[in-house]
């Protein structure tokens, strides 16, 4: 699991769309019952149907229920966010951290903070949701993105090589090729050209089909 378009290969939140998703439906399949349950499915297909108002009032509607429920301040931020409310978004986010510290909650708000240009807030959500959950390349690409709006070229390039170490793929080098490039570090630049060239794999031939013998009976 991306939403909220910060910069191209960026990701915000789309790569937390399924895998958060999943994790919350769960957790508040567990805390509610099933009316609760019934606006968590409202919402969600709203907001995949981009359907605002509709899963606005649902979420709103949860809180009302449940108002302690972090996986719901985190949607409606999210929500929010979508629509360019990033005042609320943040509100929604600084809430749900409050509540329950979670790697996504800390992330997205880390990129509503980007997005505004409070850079060294940011950087603070990237650190406390890495230090959560330090797995994902994304995360580790955020910060870099950060680091790099205050200037820090060194843990800059430190987060994007460790972007490329947990998922070597096209995107995660090419943000670090363009880097090196920004930078003038040619021979850094190449050396990362030649890993995407090998990351292509040529078709191979297609095998020529052998056809029975005919026999004559």
């Amino acid at each position: 699991m991306y939403e909220l378009a910060i910069v191209a290969g960026f990701g915000v939140f789309a790569f937390l769309g399924t895998r958060h998703q999943e994790e919350e439906e769960d957790t508040v399949s567990r805390k509610v019952g099933d009316r609760v349950g019934k606006l968590w499915t409202i919402a969600m297909q709203g907001m995949r149907e981009n359907r605002f108002l509709r899963a606005e009032k649902a979420l709103l509607t949860i809180l009302r229920i449940d108002e302690k429920n972090a996986a719901a301040y985190n949607r409606l931020g999210i929500l929010y966010a979508k629509q360019k409310e990033y005042r609320d978004a943040i509100d929604c986010f600084e809430i749900a951290s409050s509540i329950e510290a979670t790697p996504s909650s800390l992330h997205n708000l880390g990129l509503i903070y980007y997005e505004t240009e409070n850079y060294e807030k940011a950087a603070v959500a990237f650190e406390q949701a890495l230090k959560l959950e330090g797995d994902l390349a994304a995360r580790h690409v955020a910060y870099a993105k950060v680091q790099e709006k205050l200037g820090n070229d060194r843990l800059m390039f430190q987060e994007l090589l460790l972007a490329a170490e947990l998922e070597p793929n096209k995107e995660t080098y090419a943000l670090l090729h363009k880097a090196y490039l920004a930078k003038e570090m040619q021979a850094e630049a190449d050396e990362i050209e030649d890993k995407m060239k090998k990351l292509i794999v040529p078709s191979s031939r297609a095998k020529r089909i052998v056809r029975p013998r005919r026999v004559v009976i």
